[in-house]
């Protein structure tokens, strides 16, 4: 591929200003359907009995499977310069939070 050719294939992605500034997430909840994936991101605050969605997003089947080889891959890199990533407790918690029930 020549230059000319990369140019094209170029995506110009652009950030907001609000959207650069994130939103702090410490629980993942992860649904399917035969047509979707559903990734809830949650913050939890310890010692309340309640949390909301901070954040919903929604995929198709391939592109849940390039996101997940996509994060392997950085998390590789990671541990590779900062230590293996220590796995935490698993969370106890009632895992339905409201969206579509999971469906093999």
């Amino acid at each position: 591929m020549d230059i000319q050719e990369e140019e094209q294939h170029q995506l110009n992605i652009e950030l907001s200003e609000e959207m650069a500034e994130g939103t702090y997430a410490n629980l993942a909840v992860i649904t399917h359907s035969n047509a979707e994936f559903v990734v809830d991101f949650v913050n939890v605050m310890p010692g309340l009995p309640k949390a909301k969605v901070k954040s919903r997003i929604i995929l198709t089947p391939q592109h849940a499977k390039r996101f997940m080889k996509a994060m392997l891959e950085n998390i590789k890199k990671y541990e590779s310069v900062h230590g293996t990533i220590q796995d935490q407790e698993p969370v106890s918690m009632p895992m339905n939070f409201g969206g579509p029930s999971a469906q093999a």
